[in-house]
């Protein structure tokens, strides 16, 4: 961990000020099981924290040294982005997928990313991980703890926790199989004469799947696949057992923790059985722990859902997640290259709201594909059409998700974001241009900007890989060899040396500027319909300009002033012409590129 991340912590809540945390945690634990025991559920979550207590702040000082105060929060900046990457996206037969992972990131792109976000690394049997078979082991195939460990002395490390649903193949549902008392309200059976006819579905395949067991065949629910059996929320030892994995991975190097599909978490009968009240309650709980034991740990949230729902696992700004995919930057940039226009991306920038403690996790392109789900509301219905076209044109695939009315609905386009944005037909040498526009806009938009490991290279669709497995997310999760990925990087000229050498210059340009903080102020302009154009400012630090052109065309507009002060332009990075001249200063952007410009104060 680098020095200067010891000076990015605020004081938190020391163990003077525990009171209003423990007041916290059993108004929520009363609010989730309001006959249950809270007093008991407080004792017994007190003897499970001392006993991580001492482990997570070994391994703390370990990885930052003893110039941390154990009562910290951490505090988010410029230099704050994450890489999306499996951990065995680059394989070597002299390591472990997991050292080999650490050895390209240390050889390539060191310190580039301050936080590392591991995809699934547990034991799994299916979805790529996602379909977890032990939360608390590291597959054989892909390393061990050390592994991890070693990874996360470099950088700060973002665990799955897949806690909506377990494996099928887990020794938690086999022992509900041969009917253990323990385990048998660790899942959900479909209840005689319930009404299911809301629930919200992500998926086609049916919410109830047919298990034999020792009790006769029962109908358990399984949101995601017959593979992925949900978890019973409403039993409270269940929720007591995965706070005590989550502390875990706190210990074994987690500083923050991804809720996958964290959203369909609750299940009621008679509800859409998502964004339940309860299931924020959960969140908030898990929050109140973390804050208690270890208030530096990041919860983010990943919930595919329209964006008005997304935001409210923000909850108060204080005590949920502190951190929320945006899930509506993915589709709507996209809809900017291929319409040629920015008002839809311009206006919904516009209309975000930021929390001091809180920020979006802004991304592009991840495991998954671009859900479109989120535009609900954003983008016409044509306009959500055209992107399911653009993906099926482009060489993609589309998933699609069960309707509450019946049918199908397209749920997500599953294709590599190099091959949504950028037009066959076009020189390979200006989609290379666009496409490094389009990670421009993620890199300057107020958020923490998070890149998925293929988009460092621009790669395309992986259709062989959907032909053998037969999912079409595999079309965006190729897995390379060490030797391969080297072979691409070594000509400098060649096209995914352009893109990587290209993007990590951009990420160096970007730590290097305080107006590209998460806390720092952004404001929308409207230049030109075609140029996507905003200011970042940090009060008493600096202001950039970012320009993005989005269509094929140059476009030339003037900057207006800010307030009433004089500017003096410099230029940062991009491409382009700049012009000063008397009190006027014009700028040139060429088509599919992007500016990012100084705004120095003088006195008028």
């Amino acid at each position: 961990m680098h020095d200067t991340d010891l000076a990015r912590v605020d004081s938190g809540p020391g163990h003077s000020h525990e009171d209003p945390l423990i007041t916290r945690l059993i108004t929520l634990h009363s609010k989730i099981y309001p006959t249950e025991n809270s007093a008991l559920f407080l004792q017994e979550l007190m003897e499970m924290t001392a006993r991580h207590r001492r482990d997570i702040n070994a391994h703390r000082m370990t990885v930052e040294g003893n110039g941390h105060s154990q009562a910290s929060r951490f505090v988010f900046d410029q230099r704050d982005i994450f890489l999306i990457t499996y951990p065995d996206i680059v394989r070597s037969g002299q390591a472990t997928p997991l050292a080999t992972l650490h050895a390209f990131l240390h050889d390539h792109l060191p310190r580039t990313f301050s936080f590392i976000h591991l995809l699934p690394f547990y034991p799994y049997s299916s979805d790529d991980g996602f379909s977890v078979i032990d939360y608390l082991q590291v597959d054989p195939k892909l390393g061990d703890w050390d592994d991890i460990s070693h990874l996360a002395k470099d950088s700060r490390l973002m665990f799955d926790a897949v806690v909506n649903h377990i494996s099928a193949k887990s020794e938690w549902f086999i022992r509900y199989l041969r009917g253990d008392q323990e385990y048998l309200d660790f899942f959900l059976e479909q209840e005689l004469g319930a009404d299911y006819s809301k629930v919200v579905r992500p998926r086609v395949s049916p919410l109830f799947t047919t298990y034999k067991t020792s009790r006769g065949d029962k109908e358990v629910w399984t949101t995601f696949s017959p593979d992925q059996i949900d978890l019973n929320y409403q039993n409270p030892r269940l929720l007591l057992t995965i706070i005590d994995i989550l502390l875990t991975y706190v210990a074994r190097g987690a500083a923050a923790i991804r809720l996958d599909a964290i959203n369909y978490l609750w299940k009621q009968p008679g509800t859409n059985c998502s964004n339940l009240d309860n299931c924020h309650a959960v969140i908030q709980l898990i929050r109140a722990v973390l804050d208690f034991v270890c208030p530096w740990v990041v919860i983010v949230t990943e919930t595919n859902i329209p964006h008005a729902d997304n935001i409210t696992y923000f909850g108060d700004g204080y005590h949920e997640a502190q951190v929320i995919y945006q899930f509506a930057l993915p589709p709507l940039v996209v809809h900017s290259f291929l319409s040629g226009k920015v008002r839809a991306l311009s206006n919904w920038a516009d209309s975000l709201h930021f929390g001091s403690d809180t920020s979006y996790l802004n991304f592009l392109a991840s495991h998954d594909g671009v859900g479109i789900i989120p535009t609900a509301g954003i983008l016409a219905q044509t306009e959500i059409d055209a992107l399911v076209d653009l993906a099926h044109t482009r060489g993609g695939y589309v998933s699609y998700k069960a309707s509450p009315q019946g049918g199908q609905l397209p749920y997500e386009l599953n294709c590599t974001y190099y091959d949504l944005i950028c037009d066959p037909m076009d020189p390979e040498e200006l989609n290379i241009r666009k496409f490094i526009t389009s990670q421009a806009i993620l890199l300057a938009l107020r958020g923490i900007p998070a890149l998925y490991y293929h988009s460092l290279f621009g790669s395309r669709n992986f259709s062989q890989g959907v032909s053998i497995t037969g999912m079409k997310r595999t079309v965006n999760r190729k897995k390379f060899s060490l030797d391969e990925i080297e072979k691409l990087l070594e000509p400098t000229d060649s096209p995914t040396a352009t893109i990587f050498n290209s993007l990590k210059s951009l990420i160096e340009i970007r730590k290097q500027h305080p107006a590209f903080s998460p806390h720092a102020m952004q404001t929308m302009l409207n230049l030109h319909p075609a140029l996507l154009s905003f200011y970042r400012s940090l009060k008493g630090k600096e202001t950039i300009l970012a320009l993005a052109n989005v269509s094929n065309q140059p476009i030339t507009v003037e900057i207006p002033g800010i307030q009433n002060f004089q500017n003096i332009i410099t230029w940062i990075t991009g491409q382009g012409e700049l012009r000063q001249g008397g009190n006027h200063t014009t700028v040139t952007v060429p088509s599919y590129g992007f500016m990012w410009l100084l705004v120095e104060e003088t006195d008028a």
